[in-house]
């Protein structure tokens, strides 16, 4: 898999963000021609610019509303990992037009310049919440998935391959619940929950950042890419955080905001129909290239085991206290 990226060209949209910083640390020892890094935010790059000093890194001002900022970024570029986005839902409920603007007219933008600049691999980060969703966040994403999966049917003699990673919640990264409630615990304030039942799946930025190389290893065009996850009630996630670091500290319900679920998915019913086993991951082929004879799938999916369930839900694989501690230990979160 390292032969993936030595002596390439990768270009990351969002790449100040956690997940891009945290890509930019581990593809620099894997080789790469260049790295550039695109993103429309000063302060990130301000407060990552002690990890992103390399000279294999290019840093790159712009934002993939703009097209042609997007052409001259990929120009030369072996493979574009597209990780910009809004993510705020309680903020995107109330500015969907930009949300819209960014996760969807981006999403084409980046897809566009691809195929001018003839790159060879393209791949999507996508989240759960894609997957039947009901919040305006959800619904972004999940037409940015389509955007990407579809434009391998329709790219003509353009060879690009667009594939698409969707996961749970990065432990630790920015917004993530973890860091909120820490936060509260080092001011001695109580934790709010929005519902006793919820339930999240969980995924360290070592196995996203496995799924997004698989994702380039293995993908030939039109692939979603979804990882084996661990999932944890929130209050128990809660209760290990205050055990931990302030015992006794309370717990409150605030109730349910808008667009939140009680449960995440992974993957609905008609993408389990279409998923097979692969490695650490499950692997969905595309609604329009579905194999009809078992003989059809792609070759690195050849003898793999199909997914055979009804359903990826958060609710379904729990893991219990004494796992979560010991998960965010491994983490040094604890």
């Amino acid at each position: 898999m390292d032969e993936l990226f030595k002596e390439k060209t990768i270009l990351i949209t969002g790449g100040t963000g956690f997940l891009g910083r945290a890509l930019v640390s581990r593809l620099l020892k894997l080789e790469p021609k260049a790295i550039r890094v695109f993103s429309n935010s000063e302060v990130e790059y301000y407060q990552a610019q002690e990890l992103l000093q390399n000279n294999r890194i290019r840093h790159l001002f712009g934002d993939v509303r703009d097209l042609d900022r997007l052409k001259t970024a990929c120009e030369g570029v072996d493979i574009v990992i597209h990780a910009a986005a809004l993510k705020r839902i309680d903020l995107i409920e109330y500015n969907v037009m930009d949300a819209i603007k960014t996760n969807v007219d981006g999403t084409m933008n980046v897809v566009k310049a691809c195929l001018a600049k003839n790159v060879p691999k393209a791949v999507f980060i996508s989240t759960d919440k894609a997957c039947n969703p009901i919040n305006s966040y959800g619904a972004t994403k999940m037409l940015g998935e389509k955007i990407f999966i579809e434009s391998n049917f329709s790219r003509g003699l353009k060879e690009t391959a667009f594939t698409v990673v969707r996961y749970g919640n990065v432990l630790d990264s920015t917004g993530s619940v973890i860091p909120f409630f820490l936060k509260r615990l080092n001011e001695g304030k109580d934790l709010p929950i929005t519902d006793k039942a919820m339930t999240r799946f969980i995924i360290t930025a070592d196995l996203a950042i496995k799924m997004i190389f698989e994702a380039l290893e293995y993908g030939e065009g039109g692939e979603l890419f979804v990882p084996n996850l661990d999932s944890v009630k929130v209050t128990d996630l809660a209760e290990v955080l205050s055990e931990e670091i302030k015992p006794g500290t309370k717990t409150r319900n605030v109730g349910i905001r808008p667009g939140e679920k009680i449960h995440e998915e992974l993957l609905n019913q008609e993408e389990c129909r279409r998923a097979y086993y692969l490695n650490d991951c499950i692997v969905v082929l595309s609604e329009i290239n579905y194999p009809i004879e078992e003989e059809d799938p792609p070759k690195y999916l050849k003898g793999k085991k199909p997914f055979e369930k009804d359903s990826y839900s958060s609710k379904d694989y729990l893991i219990g206290k004494d796992k979560i501690k010991a998960v965010l230990k491994e983490e040094k979160i604890l």
